[in-house]
Order: C-alpha cells, then sequence, then structure tokens
C-alpha cells in the first residue's frame, strides 16, 4: 500500500520539493542559457562504460521543433503539456559502439540518470519538470526519424508550474522498497 507522508527532514529540498505540474504558466520562458543548463546536467549523469547513450530534442513556443512535437501528444498529454515552456524528447542509443552488441541493457537506465538530472537542475532554477510518456511513439519517431541504433523513451514538459504541490505526497514506504522484488503481488 502507499503511505501518504511528509518527506523525512534529512531529504535535500531539491528532492522532497520536486513535483510533477499538470499546469505550466504559458508566459514563462526558457532562454538559451537555461536551456543549456539543463543540457548540461543531462550531459553530466553517470552511465555504464561513461558511454552517455542519451540525446534529446528541444522544442520551445514559437520555434519549428516545438510545433513537430505538438501533433503527437496524446489528448491526455496536450491539455497541459503545451503550455510548458520547454518539451524534450529524450532518446536513447541502444547500440554499443565499437563490439558486436547490437543491444545495450544499460541505455535505458543510463538515459533514466540523465533525465534525472535535468529534473534537479530544472527545481534548482525554480521550475518544474513533467515526465511523461502520453504521445505517439510511433509517429514522433517518423516525424523526428532518429539515426539507426536510436530510440524514442519519453518526454519532459518543463516550466514555471501553474499549480502548487500537494501538502503531502502517497509513496511507498522504505520498508515496501526493500521487499516487493521477493513479496508476492499485493
Amino acid at each position: 500500500m502507499h503511505d501518504r507522508q511528509e518527506p523525512p527532514s534529512g531529504i535535500h529540498p531539491l528532492l522532497s520539493g520536486r513535483f510533477s505540474p499538470y499546469r505550466f504558466d504559458p508566459s514563462t520562458v526558457v532562454d538559451d542559457h537555461t536551456l543549456g543548463l539543463l543540457l548540461e546536467a543531462a550531459r553530466w549523469a553517470p552511465s555504464a562504460g561513461n558511454s552517455q547513450p542519451w540525446g534529446f530534442f528541444t522544442g520551445r513556443p514559437g520555434e519549428p521543433e516545438h510545433d513537430r512535437i505538438l501533433p503527437h501528444l496524446a489528448p491526455s498529454s496536450a491539455r497541459w503539456a503545451t503550455d510548458a515552456s520547454l518539451l524534450v524528447v529524450a532518446l536513447t542509443r541502444r547500440h554499443v559502439d565499437d563490439s558486436e552488441l547490437l543491444y545495450s541493457e544499460f541505455a535505458d537506465y543510463d538515459l533514466g540518470q540523465a533525465v534525472a538530472h535535468m529534473t534537479v537542475q530544472a527545481q534548482a532554477m525554480g521550475l518544474a519538470a513533467h515526465q511523461f510518456r502520453a504521445f505517439d511513439l510511433e509517429g514522433l519517431t517518423k516525424e523526428l526519424d532518429p539515426n539507426p541504433g536510436w530510440a524514442i523513451v519519453s518526454m519532459l514538459a518543463i516550466g514555471n508550474p501553474a499549480d502548487e504541490p500537494a501538502q503531502t505526497r502517497t509513496r511507498h514506504s522504505i520498508t515496501h522498497l526493500r521487499s516487493a522484488p521477493w513479496s508476492r503481488a499485493e
């Protein structure tokens, strides 16, 4: 079962204050400097063998890249993501360079770390990030046409939240985190 609780006092405020807004202030602008810092944070994420198997396609309102992304949002995400100041398509490279391996079992995990770094950087800059998968993967892949070996995994909407975080958050307990892999389904 999920526990409704406040984060413990030892958790860093960037983590305890993080939330995924469902409304963004459309007047907020993510300038080039801010975009650069968000991408820089992702760049410094750890990865298996320092492979850094991630890439990002970004689009801000008014840019042609943004217009390429919008038609592929599912109605459920289009209701709120269109007002974000930045949409980020997160891709991973599942082909391993200089080897006969056709698939890196770590690529998606490493991309997740890069996205987490970007999310925390956004929080540090007073922005919020909402990660999501409610989009037409096939259509967006056809639209963006990434190179062979690259795959779109998820998206982020980043901007100034127009709603407030919940007073408490529902999270699994630490006991659950440690026992879930070995317990019968709940």
